[in-house]
């Protein structure tokens, strides 16, 4: 996602894509998650996702029901936001379900387990994305995808797929770090709420996704600078349906995480979310998913950054959930201030 100069807080609205779906664009089908689809013949209009009845996860779930354009292509909608461009989370979610959707039904017990993705061009807010699938290898226990996201006849966006059998190996993983109960801890939510401004009140009415920072946040204000790891809880503000696959939920935890990877690197150097001389994006983003994860359950995210230069920084994190390492993410992106 990327900032810009806004008076007040309407920066605030560009962090996070969460308004509204376009109706012009909404699903006709409400069906269960899970069941690959067949790679020789289409037979459903829409890719089958559950429907949940409340906002905002209803409007965020209704991006990934993405449009059967023929084998092996879909076309997504976007959430809405004020920034005109789509939201890197977004489309990150959506390669995730349009690349599982070509994996056919001898290979449905596999899960995503990793995911590597660029981010090429700003996404056009009133123009569907299309996203093209190319089926690299079915192999004994791997199945790897290459996804492409485009606007205009232009790639926006491409990533790696890869998902695997669920078989027995040696295992071990990181302790979960020590951190406060997110009950505790200021909710965003709560706060956009209590700003009397249009911005915020957009956002505490669309933000699909609750975060709680330990040690307080740096929406409207900058911490001190400090080289720590970074704590976040966060969760969805409303329950994934019962019937959700896995491969929701990690597609959620996609869609998540693009609206705080970088806060390390801008805590390292005094910045916050509402300064104009900000310019952020992402540039590239990898998921390793290590174990099933809820995103109606509470996750902690431990963030840190080894390396910031020539106006890119890397953020590195793990997400833990009771005690487990679910997954760890890496990404780069453009970190620019004009002080």
């Amino acid at each position: 996602m990327s900032l810009s100069s806004l008076p007040d807080l309407a920066i605030l609205v560009k962090l996070i894509a969460y308004c509204e779906l376009a109706e012009k664009y909404a699903p006709r089908r409400n069906d269960l998650t899970g069941a690959a689809s067949t790679r020789k013949t289409v037979e459903m209009t829409y890719l089958p996702v559950p429907s949940p009845p409340d906002e905002p996860l209803s409007s965020v779930m209704r991006t990934l029901r993405m449009k059967v354009r023929e084998e092996n292509s879909y076309v997504g909608s976007n959430l809405h936001q004020i920034s005109g461009r789509v939201y890197g989370g977004q489309v990150f979610a959506q390669a995730v379900v349009a690349a599982r959707a070509t994996v056919a039904n001898q290979y449905a017990s596999r899960e995503i387990h990793s995911i590597t993705a660029a981010f090429l061009r700003p996404g056009d807010l009133d123009v569907p994305t299309q996203f093209d699938v190319e089926e690299i290898l079915d192999g004994r226990s791997f199945s790897t995808r290459r996804v492409h996201a485009s606007q205009h006849g232009k790639t926006i966006f491409t990533a790696r797929a890869s998902f695997q059998e669920i078989q027995p190996g040696v295992e071990h993983e990181e302790r979960m770090p020590h951190a406060p109960d997110p009950k505790t801890l200021e909710s965003s939510v709560t706060l956009f709420a209590s700003i009397d401004h249009p911005a915020a009140r957009v956002m505490s009415s669309t933000n699909a996704i609750d975060m709680r920072h330990v040690g307080g946040s740096i929406w409207m204000k900058p911490a001190e600078p400090s080289d720590d790891p970074v704590l976040i809880w966060f969760k969805l503000r409303n329950r994934m349906p019962e019937d959700a696959s896995q491969l929701l939920h990690r597609a959620i935890l996609a869609y998540s995480s693009d609206q705080f990877m970088l806060e390390p690197i801008m805590r390292r150097h005094g910045m916050h979310w509402t300064n104009p001389k900000l310019s952020l994006a992402t540039l590239d983003h990898a998921i390793w998913w290590h174990r099933d994860i809820n995103m109606s359950e509470w996750v902690l995210a431990e963030l840190t950054s080894p390396s910031a230069q020539g106006g890119r920084g890397l953020s590195l994190a793990k997400f833990f959930q009771d005690g487990r390492h679910v997954a760890t993410m890496a990404q780069e992106g453009m970190v620019r201030s004009r002080d």
